[in-house]
C-alpha cells in the first residue's frame, strides 16, 4: 500500500505524460464533459453562454466575418463558436477529437442547415488543402499542450492560413499561476461522480513547476473495474513569453487583449488573448 501511495503522489517531469485523449474520448467522461460544455451558466469545458455571444459579436466585427470568410475552429467541442459563426455566414471547419462533441455539433448544424464541416481528429494531426482567413483556439487550449506540441500546432496554423490570415487564441496568465498552490487530497466519488458512474476513489495531487511556469493536476481514479491516472497540464504565460514563443514559430502579435471578447489587455488578469499573424 505504501509503495502504491508513493506512485500515486510521484512528481513527473513537465509534460512527461499526455492523457488528454483519455479525458475527452472515454465513453463516460466524454459524456460528462459534453454536459459541462452545454451548461451555459458555467465556465468549465466552454465559456458561459453570455460570454460566447459577446465573443462571437466581437470576432465578427474585429475580423470582418462574412460569407467569404473561412474559419478553422481548433478544439471546437460541440460547435458553440463554429455554429454561431456559421450563422453569421462564415464557412467554418471545426476540429476536435471528442467523437461525442462532434456528433452533437454536427446534429446542431444540420438542424439549422449551417455551412460547417466537422472533423473528428486530434487537431495536432489535422491536414487539409483548404486555406483559412482565421484560426481559432479558444478556452486556453494552447496551455494544455507541451512546448513540442505547441510548435506542431503553430506549424499547422501557418500551413492552413491564407496570406493575411490570423490566429486568435487565449492563455492563462502568470497572475493565475501565482495563485496556484501545491497540495494533495483524497475523496470518494467527488464532483458528483464525474470520473465514473459508480463509487470510486480519487487522489488529486497538484504540482507546481516554477522554473517552467507549469502546473499539473494529477488525478488517480480507482473504481471496481480499473485504476487510471489523468494528467492535466497547464502552461502559464507572461505576455512577453507568449510573444517570444509565437515569434520563434513565425508569428507576430498584432493585438494583446484580456479575452477573446475584445476586452482591453489587463496585465493583472488571470488570462489574456492575442491576435497573431505569420
Amino acid at each position: 500500500m505504501f509503495e502504491e501511495l508513493e506512485r500515486i503522489h510521484e512528481r513527473p517531469g513537465p509534460f512527461e505524460f499526455y492523457t488528454a485523449a483519455d479525458l475527452w474520448t472515454d465513453e463516460y467522461t466524454s459524456a460528462r464533459m459534453l454536459s459541462l460544455h452545454l451548461n451555459g451558466a458555467v465556465d468549465v469545458s466552454s465559456r458561459n453562454t453570455q460570454f460566447i455571444q459577446r465573443s462571437v459579436e466581437w470576432i465578427v466585427s474585429r475580423f470582418g466575418i462574412g460569407p467569404d470568410t473561412k474559419i478553422a475552429d481548433f478544439g471546437c467541442g460541440p460547435g458553440l463558436y463554429a455554429n454561431a459563426l456559421a450563422r453569421r455566414g462564415a464557412d467554418v471547419t471545426g476540429i476536435d477529437f471528442s467523437r461525442r462533441s462532434i456528433e452533437y455539433a454536427k446534429a446542431a448544424a444540420a438542424r439549422e442547415h449551417l455551412n460547417v464541416r466537422y472533423v473528428t481528429q486530434n487537431y495536432l494531426h489535422f491536414e487539409t488543402n483548404d486555406r483559412f482567413d482565421l484560426a481559432l483556439l479558444i478556452m486556453c487550449d494552447f496551455c494544455a499542450l507541451s512546448p513540442a506540441q505547441r510548435r506542431v500546432l503553430l506549424q499547422r496554423f501557418r500551413g492552413v492560413l491564407k496570406p493575411g490570415g490570423a490566429v486568435l487564441l487565449d492563455v492563462y496568465a502568470m497572475a493565475a499561476f501565482d495563485q496556484r498552490e501545491e497540495g494533495a487530497r483524497y475523496e470518494v466519488s467527488p464532483s458528483g461522480g464525474f470520473w465514473a458512474p459508480g463509487k470510486y476513489f480519487c487522489f488529486h495531487t497538484t504540482f507546481k513547476y516554477a522554473e517552467a511556469s507549469v502546473v499539473l493536476d494529477k488525478y488517480t481514479i480507482i473504481d471496481p473495474e480499473r485504476t487510471r491516472t489523468v494528467f492535466n497540464w497547464l502552461q502559464y504565460f507572461s505576455a512577453d513569453a507568449l510573444r517570444s514563443e509565437l515569434l520563434d514559430n513565425g508569428f507576430l502579435v498584432e493585438e494583446l487583449l484580456s479575452d477573446v471578447a475584445g476586452a482591453p489587455y489587463d496585465p493583472g488578469a488571470s488570462e489574456f488573448a492575442v491576435v497573431a499573424a505569420p
